[in-house]
């Protein structure tokens, strides 16, 4: 069957008894990147067969390895951080046994999206989880300023280099929302840094961010929906 298991997201500690039994018990793990799952498998002592599954061989490699589900063979998913199938590979495959009724299971675990919503102290019982922001400014700024007027909190993910200018335009288009960037989490300095656009844009203006980072907007207040409904 498949296995979809998910990985630490910083500290290798982070993994489930049932997710270090799994790997050990598989036929084939199909790693994001095999030299960084060697990483997580030599900690714990783990030696299988490893092949690369990743968005540039997603489609040959998916149909490789569900013929050796249909032979019987467990074939344990992983990426190099989290839960497989959010913004990782792993959906292609999955879809593919579904369609052909072959068994599946997904381990729960380790989940940046869900660390970094939590850890920012916004409300998290309705969220819109939107993946990368969008590489491109006018993409980046629609989707910015949807995320200031929605009810619910919004999650992304962001990478280093595009912080600042995502920032900056959270700066200028919904200025009062309140912000988290969370950043190097689970790790010795895991960061919850929240404030306003302007705010963070100082911040890391003048301390550079590393690592990829989830950057969470705070959900409209009770509040601020009334005076956005008296407005239309």
């Amino acid at each position: 069957m498949l296995f979809l298991v998910p990985t630490p997201i910083g500290n290798l500690a982070d993994i489930t008894l049932r997710a270090l039994e799994t790997l050990r018990n598989a036929d084939v793990i199909a790693c994001e990147d095999t030299r960084h799952s060697l990483r997580l498998l030599d900690h714990h002592g783990i030696r299988k067969p490893l092949v690369s599954y990743h968005e540039h061989n997603e489609a040959r490699r998916a149909a490789e390895l569900l013929e050796r589900i249909r032979k019987g063979e467990n074939i344990a998913i992983i990426t190099d951080a989290g839960m497989p199938g959010i913004s990782d590979p792993g959906h292609r495959l999955l879809r593919a046994c579904i369609e052909e009724k072959l068994p599946y299971t997904v381990l729960p675990g380790a989940s940046a999206l869900l660390t970094g919503l939590i850890g920012s102290g916004f409300p998290a019982d309705e969220f819109h989880y939107g993946g990368f922001l969008p590489v491109k400014s006018g993409g980046r700024e629609r989707e910015i300023a949807a995320a200031g007027a929605r009810a619910e909190t919004s999650v992304y993910f962001e990478s280093p280099h595009r912080l600042l200018r995502t920032l900056e335009a959270c700066a200028r288009l919904c200025p009062e929302r309140r912000l988290c960037v969370a950043r190097e989490l689970s790790k010795q300095f895991e960061e919850f840094r929240a404030g306003t656009g302007a705010e963070l844009v100082e911040h890391f203006t003048a301390h550079p961010p590393r690592g990829e980072m989830v950057l969470v907007v705070c959900a409209l207040t009770k509040e601020e929906r009334r005076e956005i409904q008296r407005a239309e």
